[in-house]
């Protein structure tokens, strides 16, 4: 049964000039493997925003925001061996979206030079 879904867009740009400057966002918002991932490619932002874009649509399928007490870097956006797109919980926010019974996350990820989007589907 579908629990949740989410979707969202957003300009790489606006990603690039946040994890682009010195302030932390980078490590607040993804994960160690993430930042590995995205700073091996060539066109970075474009995966950042991508991955930021799933995180959005994620909290937007459980219906919370980022004032919810969920750390964005436990929410990690990672691909398969043949590419595929998946999103895993880890640590707090792992134990606080226990109770919402998610059996499946299903993710889809897009991005061009300019713009990136995702859609999050919940099942039970």
């Amino acid at each position: 049964m579908i629990i949740g879904t989410g979707i969202d867009i957003i300009e790489v740009d606006r990603v690039a000039h946040r994890v682009g400057s010195d302030n932390g966002f980078r490590e607040f918002v993804f994960s160690k493997q993430e930042i590995q991932y995205c700073d091996s490619k060539a066109s970075p932002f474009q995966h950042y925003a991508a991955r930021f874009a799933a995180k959005e649509a994620f909290l937007k399928a459980i219906g919370k925001g980022w004032g919810s007490g969920l750390s964005l870097n436990e929410i990690e956006i990672f691909n398969e061996e043949n590419g595929r797109p998946c999103l895993r919980l880890s640590g707090q926010t792992e134990s606080n979206l226990a109770s919402l019974g998610i059996r499946l996350i299903h993710l889809s990820l897009s991005h061009l030079k300019t713009m990136a989007t995702a859609v999050v589907i919940l099942e039970s």
